[in-house]
């Protein structure tokens, strides 16, 4: 998310999760052939705190590790322009060449600045960008274009002309260091984000669709091929003040399967988020039904250097596995449609970190410096196959095994 707390940076933070099933998820998706993009994912929720994808940029391309965020709309990459605070070495940074740069005057250049009066002082001076972290991080550069080398599912390939950010001045004053990554990939809803660009030029449907493994990786596609004829749920995507980013509502909060009192929630999915961040009213009430519930049982407070809220037991546990029993499962019901519910069992907002210790991946996102957005992160999208249809306006998700063997 543009707004990026504790998300070890937006820099993208694991759950254990189901044992694989002998028949490829991907398998079973791709029936159709076309024209879709398919790309592995690495990465898990903890220790690493972000998923990224391999992209080659250029011609002949060089390869990078972005982190991937449905929160942000532009990609960018650690570019010698040359570059203050970039974390990679010199020969690892992309390097732009003069007529790669977008002109202030480009479509996608007004797409970037839409928010704001988009004003030229001369339309062919270079397209700037800045973008912010909640975390007071920030990347500043400029736009540019280059060739990204793409295989699609149905055989061929094609190197589009994209455009992306030359981040050339970062600063990470978060609490964490950022990640070894090159930059980041924006998934978000803008005609700037890559999958608008791709459908912009035919080469595939504005749909993204990522599967997060709680054992780590996964895979991520552009494109409607992937997309099940059946299984999934879906909720409608909002176009109101929230249109920036992929968010639905309202929601329930349900708690074992009954109320809390907690109703009206915006959620927004933010996979550059590595934990879920609720607003600080239901922060508080979250903590005390999981405090409430754990009454009686064999869990004790304990400082755990990972996150705020930590538990051990008698004990170190070595998976969520072995302490879930102990905890119970949180649902968003999304009101005005029937029986549109996303679970959230304890593998989805729980880790277990090096020490043993149980710890709780829900944040307050106030004190993260969010306001009262309520974000779904990474934790808690793990082991489920979720979609961002532009097409049709909506987002789905289903229980998924998202080990990816092709």
């Amino acid at each position: 998310m543009v707004l990026s707390a504790p998300f070890h940076g937006c820099f993208a933070a694991t759950s254990q999760g189901q044992p694989p099933r002998k028949r490829s998820l991907v398998q079973s998706l791709a029936v159709n052939g076309g024209s879709s993009v398919f790309l592995p994912v690495s990465g898990n929720v903890y220790p690493l705190g972000y998923y990224s994808v391999a992209l080659g940029i250029g011609n002949p391309p060089k390869t990078f590790q972005l982190d991937i965020d449905t929160g942000s709309d532009l990609t960018w990459v650690q570019c010698d322009a040359p570059c203050t605070g970039c974390t990679l070495p010199r020969d690892r940074l992309y390097k732009p060449v003069k007529n790669n740069f977008l002109a202030c005057k480009s479509p996608i250049c007004a797409a970037l600045h839409s928010l704001k009066a988009h004003q030229c002082k001369n339309p062919n001076e270079k397209c700037g960008f800045q973008v912010e972290y909640a975390d007071h991080g920030s990347v500043l550069g400029a736009v540019v274009s280059d060739n990204i080398p793409l295989r699609l599912v149905n055989g061929s390939f094609s190197s589009p002309l994209l455009a992306f950010g030359c981040g050339y001045r970062i600063q990470n004053r978060g609490p964490h260091p950022p990640p070894p990554t090159a930059g980041v990939l924006g998934l978000g809803k803008s005609k700037a984000s890559i999958s608008s660009q791709l459908s912009g030029m035919g080469i595939t449907q504005n749909v993204v669709g990522h599967c997060l493994s709680g054992q780590g990786g996964g895979f991520l596609f552009f494109g409607a091929d992937f997309v099940p004829k059946s299984g999934m749920t879906w909720a409608p995507m909002l176009q109101n003040s929230f249109n920036k980013y992929y968010s639905s509502g309202p929601a329930e909060l349900l708690f074992g399967g009954r109320p809390t009192g907690v109703k009206g929630l915006n959620v927004i999915f933010d996979t550059g988020a590595t934990y879920t961040y609720l607003s600080s009213k239901v922060y508080q009430t979250v903590l005390n039904l999981i405090r409430k519930d754990l009454g009686g049982k064999q869990l004790q407070d304990v400082k755990d250097k990972a996150l705020p809220v930590c538990w051990k037991g008698i004990r170190p546990f070595k998976s969520v596995r072995d302490v879930r029993n102990s905890f119970n499962t949180f649902a968003l019901s999304f009101t005005g449609a029937s029986n549109i519910q996303l679970q959230l069992p304890p593998e989805s907002y729980l880790i277990v970190t090096e020490q043993g210790n149980v710890c709780l991946g829900i944040l307050s996102g106030t004190e993260a410096g969010l306001g009262s957005s309520n974000v779904i992160g990474d934790i808690s999208l793990q082991d489920k196959l979720v979609i961002y249809d532009n097409e049709k306006e909506r987002i789905g998700w289903s229980s998924a095994d998202c080990t990816r063997r092709l």
